[in-house]
């Protein structure tokens, strides 16, 4: 930018030296380095970062669908837990008991050899003689609501 002589002044007008076609109105917005000292600016490889958010995308979907998956294998065995606690339930409430089931005790359901029917005892298997006829199905503790919880075996 050249200076304006003024009257009164005589201070000689700026020229400046740089010829106007190789300066740049906004060089933030070229393309590429204007200076000596610029950061290399390269086009960018689109289908390079495309194809790395794909990666990144495909990684944590899968990751999802995993935990997903394990909540499901959770779920469906707590339903299988469920299912099995009711069926020994309506078996032990439907078995003869010759006695009072008390609340927090463990209990043991039998099926006898001869005619098939159940019977909760507090005996365990282990301290019935071979030759009883007895078929040990499950180990079951009566909660307070008086569900069963089954500790072992089931049907």
């Amino acid at each position: 930018m050249a200076k304006k002589h003024t009257e009164g002044s005589e201070e000689p007008a700026f020229v400046n030296p740089i010829d106007k076609d190789k300066v740049a109105e906004n060089p933030g917005l070229l393309p590429y380095a204007h200076t000596a000292g610029g950061a290399v600016i390269r086009p960018e490889d689109k289908g390079r970062i495309r194809g790395n958010a794909m990666t990144a995308m495909y990684d944590q979907t899968d990751r999802q669908m995993e935990q997903l998956r394990s909540q499901m294998e959770t779920l469906v065995n707590q339903a299988k837990s469920l299912q099995n606690r009711m069926s020994v339930s309506e078996i032990i409430y439907q078995a003869e008991v010759n006695f009072q089931p008390v609340i927090h005790h463990i209990y043991h359901l039998y099926r006898r050899d001869k005619d098939g029917t159940h019977l909760l005892s507090m005996i365990a298997p282990h301290e019935w003689s071979p030759k009883a006829g007895m078929e040990h199905l499950a180990t079951a503790r009566l909660l307070g609501d008086h569900t069963w919880e089954v500790l072992d075996g089931g049907v």
